[in-house]
């Protein structure tokens, strides 16, 4: 029998490269491979990538003709921003009169300080009109003789009329420069935040186009035909010509993609995702299915880049112990320096023998660092008292985890510490992490509140190296469920591997009609589609926002059909159980509401509340097993395109509710085929009815269609 195909992922963290390799038929784990990432070599991170490309495949003796996805995440975009190893770019405002006025003004963009004592390197030139070639070259010229081979392009409204930027920034592309647009980057108002966005995009622009370069080259030489794909900041992923595009959107992409691992490996609908590694730990939210994302800021100033919000905590598993000896001794705090920045080994890692006769001192680990980081000297060698010894001396890291210790070393290293404490070992080790996971908590906290996440549905799920580390504690210390995904160490190429190819459009259209809307949502559809997207897979997620005029729409398909062996797949069993998880109730109680060749919806017990309506719980599971879309209050209705696709209409409007302040469509769910149409976004009723009738039309009519309704209040 033939071997299924490969999917593989790939993350390339600041100090290693991890490679994975995903059965694309059972979607499970087969192999993983870890190399240093290659800063330094000739071809930078490339090598690094093809590296451990190889040592993967060799290592489950598979070939490059096996794969049939290949992406990969990378830092470097991130890194290159927060140090201010940026590239200098040209700014060309256009515009006379008023229009002038206000694209002069962006000059001030060279003020923004994006590292410490770092600017952004911004030349700025004016044309008062787009078609007057000589200025232009004139301008083209300056910036070449000063190096500059960036160039940002702005007009104010260019999105209404992108004509101007268009002539400009073909011009610039003719002399070679690498050009971005404003209206490319996005088609919302806003010259300031819409021009901030396209120089953060045009800083990075050279560094990542050549990369780009370098790994194509190198996936072509290794054998590789399947069509390299990047991960985004918003956990899909996109072509690789639209990263030479559009690199700013692989801005904090590494914590989306652990997220994007949580949804599809964990099956995680809600809950918040803890990804520690050794120095921080990154906290992100995951509500009915969804990942959350926001407008990112940088330098202090809003963006239009919609990114993952993820708040970084600098606590992780090699965080350092600080005490306080004099008076009371006590744990004062943890981190944020960690043992691998202070260059010194995790104590638990150290054979028990060293630890024989080891001798607390606090230390400065660098320079302008506090002197109360809490230090073993041994006779041969200093050592480094962490979270991870804390945990481990506690019995809190599994026997298979990455960051298991043996329990006589962990216990052998908090043992100084004990001492001079006055308590035992484990009373040290829960001191020890009590503070370590307390500004871990604060964001927990304000993450739930600001989500609206109920505390009896607060689940915290640990990936990353590190996850063992903090997310048992944390679960404990909040009250929180808690687990440690699979493979926790690898869950972040888990993710890119498994990850979907994704696009967003938005547009600021005042008193949008029907057509509109729908063209809005066939440009994000054929936009994934165009970068290799099968059709019948991909899926349009549509909103309507009255109060801003904002049409959004965003788009997601895989690469290529999902042929699964229907065998291989998850049982009728496994798939109530894991619903049965997230409803919080006894499998025996789950019914199935709905079910289609791919997907299954479960109902839990309706719950009943004091003087309120009942609600009745949803949650609607692919046929891999991961949950699709939650709820807490849904109606369900199952037919045919062909029964369902003329009831629609009537189906929406009986669940339509009206007030004082107007009528409010339902949030409507969409099945069909292998596509979840989420229709939750529009809030008018004419237009809810049209969207739905666009995702049914050109559909077999004996096609199953489900219709998930929610009622808003």
């Amino acid at each position: 029998m033939e071997p299924n195909a490969l999917r593989i992922g790939i993350d390339v963290g600041g100090t290693f490269t991890d490679a994975v390799a995903i059965d694309a038929a059972t979607l499970r784990l087969i192999g993983q491979a870890k190399t240093p990432t290659s800063h330094d070599h000739p071809d930078g991170v490339a090598h690094g990538i093809v590296t451990a490309l190889h040592e993967l495949l060799a290592t489950i003796g598979r070939s490059p003709g096996d794969v049939v996805f290949l992406a990969h995440g990378t830092t470097q975009a991130t890194n290159a921003l927060l140090e201010g190893d940026v590239a200098p770019v040209g700014m060309i405002g256009i515009g006379r009169g008023p229009a002038g006025f206000f694209a002069k003004r962006l000059r001030r963009l060279g003020r923004i300080e994006i590292a410490d004592g770092k600017r952004l390197p911004v030349s700025y030139e004016h044309l008062r009109q787009a078609d007057d070639d000589a200025a232009l070259a004139g301008v083209l010229d300056r910036f070449e003789a000063a190096g500059i081979e960036s160039v940002v392009v702005t007009e104010p409204f260019s999105v209404d009329d992108a004509i101007g930027e268009e002539r400009v920034a073909a011009a610039a592309r003719q002399r070679g420069f690498l050009v971005t647009a404003t209206h490319e980057i996005t088609s919302l108002y806003g010259l300031s935040k819409r021009t901030r966005t396209a120089v953060l995009n045009a800083v990075i622009l050279p560094r990542m186009f050549a990369t780009a370069d370098l790994v194509q080259a190198s996936i072509d030489a290794a054998g590789i035909t399947a069509p390299l794909m990047v991960m985004r900041c918003d956990g899909g992923v996109m072509s690789l010509d639209e990263m030479r595009r559009r690199p700013l959107l692989t801005v904090l992409s590494g914590p989306a993609a652990g997220v994007a691992g949580a949804l599809m490996q964990e099956k995680l609908s809600d809950g918040l995702f803890l990804e520690t590694g050794g120095t921080s730990t990154d906290i992100s939210v995951i509500r009915r299915g969804k990942v959350a994302v926001q407008y990112t800021e940088f330098g202090g100033s809003s963006t239009y880049l919609s990114a993952l919000d993820v708040r970084t905590v600098g606590v992780g598993g090699g965080s350092m112990v600080r005490i306080r000896t004099s008076g009371s001794a006590h744990v004062t705090h943890v981190g944020p320096r960690s043992a691998h920045i202070a260059g010194l080994p995790y104590a638990c890692f150290a054979p028990v023998e060293q630890l024989r006769g080891a001798r607390l001192a606090t230390i400065a680990p660098l320079d302008g660092d506090p002197a109360d980081y809490a230090v073993l000297d041994t006779d041969t060698g200093r050592l480094a008292i962490t979270m991870t010894c804390a945990a481990n001396a506690l019995g809190l890291v599994p026997e298979d985890d990455y960051a298991h210790a043996p329990a006589e070393s962990a216990r052998a290293a908090l043992a100084p510490l004990a001492a001079a404490l006055g308590t035992d070992v484990p009373g040290a080790a829960r001191a020890v992490l009590d503070a370590g996971v307390a500004p871990v908590l604060e964001v927990v906290e304000k993450m739930v509140d600001d989500y609206g996440i109920a505390k009896d549905d607060v689940l915290l799920v640990g990936g990353g190296g590190g996850a063992a580390s903090v997310t048992p504690h944390a679960g404990a210390r909040h009250g929180a469920a808690w687990r440690i995904a699979d493979h926790s160490e690898v869950i972040s190429p888990i993710g890119v591997a498994l990850a979907l190819i994704r696009e967003q459009v938005e547009r600021v259209i005042p008193g949008a009609t029907d057509d509109q809307i729908l063209a809005v949502r066939r440009e994000a559809e054929q936009a994934v589609i165009a970068q290799g997207a099968a059709p019948a897979e991909v899926s349009v997620d549509v909103t309507v926002d009255p109060q801003s005029n904002t049409v959004r729409a965003v788009a997601t398909g895989a690469t290529e059909l999902r042929t699964q062996d229907r065998t291989q797949r998850r049982t009728d069993g496994e798939l109530r159980a894991i619903a049965a998880e997230g409803l919080q109730v006894d499998a025996a109680a789950v019914r199935v509401l709905a079910a289609t060749d791919n997907h299954v919806v479960f109902g839990g017990p309706e719950r009943r509340r004091f003087l309120r309506k009942p609600t009745h719980p949803v949650r609607v599971l692919d046929r891999d097993g991961v949950v699709r879309f939650a709820s807490a209050d849904a109606r369900v209705q199952q037919s045919t395109v062909g029964a369902g696709a003329g009831s629609l209409p009537e189906l929406i409007a009986e669940h339509t509710a009206y007030g004082d302040g107007g009528s409010r469509a339902p949030a409507l769910q969409l099945l069909i085929g292998p596509r979840i149409a989420d229709l939750s976004g529009v809030l008018d009723e004419s237009q809810l009815i049209s969207l739905a009738r666009t995702e049914v039309e050109g559909q077999d009519r004996s096609e199953a269609l489900v219709a998930v309704l929610e009622v808003r209040s």
